[in-house]
């Protein structure tokens, strides 16, 4: 890492925002001059976010893997609006975290293909995704299919009536339209893909910001999300290309998260990050080569957690400009962690004030 400093270029006072659909002025936290503490770090520079382009047909998972150092922990230590129709060793996560094979989305496994996704939709499943995007007025829903069963569990969580009318259908059919691996629980849902909210809306909500360099499995991506939903996290930031697009098993891993806690999709990470600095975010890396992550340290400053990818951890550039790199204590015979499980252990420790 570069050595402490005291300013940090970062341009202007408040970070850019995208086109999304919110506006308004964002939050300050008081922020500790760089050069000064345990915790300094380096940065500079303009930050920059994507917009979805929902008239675009999305692929269903992203390839894995992508440049960087390691990805470990310490040793010894929204959505937009719509309308709706109708953690002594240190984290290292496995290269693909299933195994040491090349990962493959659970919607392009073995048995039939999946049915066709119309342009700028996606097929949720699983009772508590698709429970939790009925009740999400953000959400413009197209088609229910529904079992027998898996109508009667929903109904225990979301009483009907619901805004789509479900259309009856065997476990049988949903297997070829979804594929085989795809866990529904006899339930799909068809939906329109939410609108990314601004890095304003982001910064306007309490919590930890979550940061996500080129994680590609979605079922970790999904994970992570329902992990930082039931710690209070503002929002989960994602490489624009590098990272799972919005599909049925991020959403079931997510288990109903997706519908809560904004997901943001950034054109660049280390611009990213330097956005966030400006707006007065404290950025930790987390990686074995810091010091244990201590969530009483981080007490009256604002926090952004950054995770690299599995097995590569984080890139060089996005390592470098984050303020300060932090490691997680692990004890007993299992020396690595699964990136979605090391989120937890962080943002539990991150809590912890």
């Amino acid at each position: 890492m570069k050595p402490p400093h005291g300013n940090r270029p970062g341009g202007s006072s408040r970070p850019p925002s995208d086109r999304g659909p919110y506006r308004g002025p964002g939050g300050q936290s008081s922020r500790p001059p760089g050069g000064s503490g345990p915790h300094a770090g380096n940065g500079g520079g303009h930050g920059g976010f994507g917009q979805r382009d929902h008239q675009k047909p999305r692929h269903q998972g992203a390839p894995h893997g992508g440049p960087g150092g390691k990805h470990t922990g310490g040793q010894g230590g929204g959505h937009g609006s719509s309308p709706r129709d109708g953690g002594s060793g240190g984290f290292k996560p496995h290269r693909d975290d299933h195994g040491g094979r090349p990962f493959r989305p659970r919607e392009q496994g073995g048995g039939p293909r999946p049915a066709e996704v119309p342009r700028g939709a996606v097929w949720l499943y699983g009772h508590h995704a698709v429970a939790a995007a009925l009740a999400n007025p953000a959400r413009r829903l197209r088609r229910l299919l529904l079992t027998e069963e898996a109508e009667a569990a929903i109904s225990k969580q979301l009483s009907p009536p619901w805004a789509l009318s479900p259309e009856r259908v065997e476990r049988a059919r949903l297997d070829q339209m979804l594929g085989r691996d795809a866990v529904h629980q006899g339930a799909a849902l068809l939906a329109d893909l939410l609108i990314a909210p601004s890095l304003q809306s982001v910064l306007e909500r309490p919590g930890v910001i979550v940061v996500l360099d080129q994680v590609t499995d979605p079922r970790n991506v999904g994970a992570i999300m329902r992990s930082a939903a039931a710690f209070g996290a503002a929002a989960i930031i994602t490489q624009d290309r590098n990272a799972p697009e919005e599909t049925g098993s991020l959403a079931k891993a997510a288990s109903g998260a997706l519908e809560t806690l904004p997901l943001l999709r950034a054109v660049n990470i280390a611009r990213t990050i330097i956005a966030l600095k400006a707006a007065n975010v404290w950025c930790i890396g987390l990686d074995a080569a810091g010091k244990p992550l201590s969530g009483p340290d981080f007490a009256d400053r604002r926090v952004a957690l950054v995770l690299g990818a599995e097995g590569e951890g984080l890139r060089r550039l996005t390592r470098e400009t984050c303020d300060e790199i932090a490691g997680l204590t692990i004890k007993g015979a299992v020396e690595n962690l699964n990136v979605s499980a090391a989120a937890s252990v962080a943002l539990y420790e991150l809590t912890r004030r």
